[in-house]
């Protein structure tokens, strides 16, 4: 009923609009017969640069908005029959049905967002805290943002909640990649997917010593890697014949084989002490971050693995991004978007009767189905997990899902 009432009111206003626009237009036409009585009439409208037009402008502004949220509707309820569909906002529906994979149950919870008609609220990674080594149930995440919609984001360290991938924050970049895995790309006016690799170095001296990567654990004793105050307090110990460089302003001040402090405005380089040879306390260094694909003008990047649908094909490849460890039917989550620019969030149940959950490719499959050009899994097990107007949506294995690392959540725009 509410729906009917709000469209009725419209119509009304419309009518109502309309019928004004005629008024004005009449009353234009008898000026030249009878100056006094349209001077008079004039004379007392509120706002005298009242201009039909742009009333008309308006009019056919709102009608136009309406055709879009009624289109959006409808193709919705054509893509998803037989599932509970519920509105959470003009442009934003939530989405729940269950499938079945060989004969068994599979609960999943989409979201769907046109972003042309939900202009007023935008999709942007949230951290725990503000250090990495954190974790918060994703209930607590959204509250941060005042969120209507959150979903867990990119694989972490379980021990520490260190978020293993690529993960960029209003333009800052937290974390680099880890075996380029793919990853996801939020910019003002649209999505991209694509693996992703750090382009980042130190220059001092005439020296450029490559950067590997920023605020991830060690994989090899060979890597120079950049920590960031994001990290926590110190950066962790060198590897064997290793240094620590720490860096205050663009400037060395201080060189040691020990676990060193962060500087709130400055960072510490750690790697093998060949890569340091020729540095001296007061030299002064330009730390070069970039990534490839540039992605210019990119605002946030979250990470995930392995791609699910690669340019509108099915496209899971496990193997090059070494993730094997994750196949099998569990929980999952992925994120992806519509030819048409639509966002989509996924989370799917598993490890119960009632749901068994997904394969990758059963995942992967299910994306393209529901219009997916380009999608990728997000972390998954335990992590899955949706949270829409202070709910969680879905059923994880813990009450109120696991404390998580990191969620992409939509907020009201600032």
């Amino acid at each position: 009923m509410d729906t009917i009432l709000i469209c009725n009111n419209r119509r009304i206003f419309n009518v109502v609009g309309i019928a004004i626009n005629f008024l004005v237009i009449g009353l234009i036409v008898l000026m030249p017969v009878s100056p006094i009585f349209a001077k008079d009439l004039i004379a007392k409208v509120p706002n005298p640069t009242f201009d039909s037009a742009q009333l008309s402008v308006k009019i056919m502004s709102t009608i136009s908005e309406e055709d879009k949220i009624k289109k959006f509707d409808e193709n919705i309820y054509k893509k998803y029959p037989n599932a509970a569909i519920l509105n959470v906002d003009d442009g934003i529906k939530h989405i729940k049905l269950t499938k079945y994979y060989d004969g068994k149950p599979v609960r999943i919870n989409v979201v769907e967002i046109d972003k042309n008609i939900a202009k007023d609220y935008e999709l942007t990674p949230v951290l725990a805290s503000d250090k990495l080594n954190s974790r918060s149930k994703i209930s607590n995440i959204a509250r941060k943002k005042n969120s209507m919609i959150a979903l867990n984001g990119t694989f972490f360290k379980p021990q520490t909640g260190v978020p293993l991938g690529t993960l960029m924050i209003d333009g800052n970049l937290y974390t680099g990649p880890i075996y380029d895995r793919v990853a996801f790309g939020i910019f003002d006016d649209g999505y991209d997917i694509a693996r992703v690799k750090l382009n980042a170095s130190i220059v001092a001296n005439n020296k450029n010593i490559k950067i590997d990567n920023i605020n991830q654990p060690r994989m090899l004793s060979t890597y120079v890697l950049v920590y960031t105050p994001a990290w926590g307090n110190s950066a962790p110990l060198s590897p064997k014949y290793g240094l620590q460089v720490t860096v205050k302003n663009d400037r060395i001040v201080g060189i040691s084989e020990c676990a060193q402090q962060i500087p709130n405005d400055g960072y510490v380089i750690v790697g093998p002490a060949s890569s340091f040879n020729g540095l001296q306390v007061g030299d002064k260094l330009k730390l070069n971050i970039a990534t490839n694909p540039e992605w210019k003008n990119v605002k946030h990047i979250i990470s995930g693995g392995p791609y699910l649908v690669k340019d509108n094909e099915v496209f899971v490849d496990v193997t090059e991004q070494k993730l094997k460890s994750i196949t099998g039917k569990n929980p999952r989550s992925a994120i992806g978007y519509t030819k048409d620019g639509n966002l989509i969030l996924v989370v799917v149940d598993g490890r119960e009767g009632r749901s068994v959950g997904m394969t990758l490719t059963q995942l992967a499959n299910f994306m393209h189905s529901i219009g997916c050009t380009n999608a990728i899994n997000l972390d998954g097990g335990g992590s899955s997990v949706m949270y829409i107007n202070g709910k969680i949506v879905n059923n994880p294995q813990q009450n109120g899902g696991v404390p998580i690392s990191n969620a992409l959540v939509l907020s009201p725009k600032i």
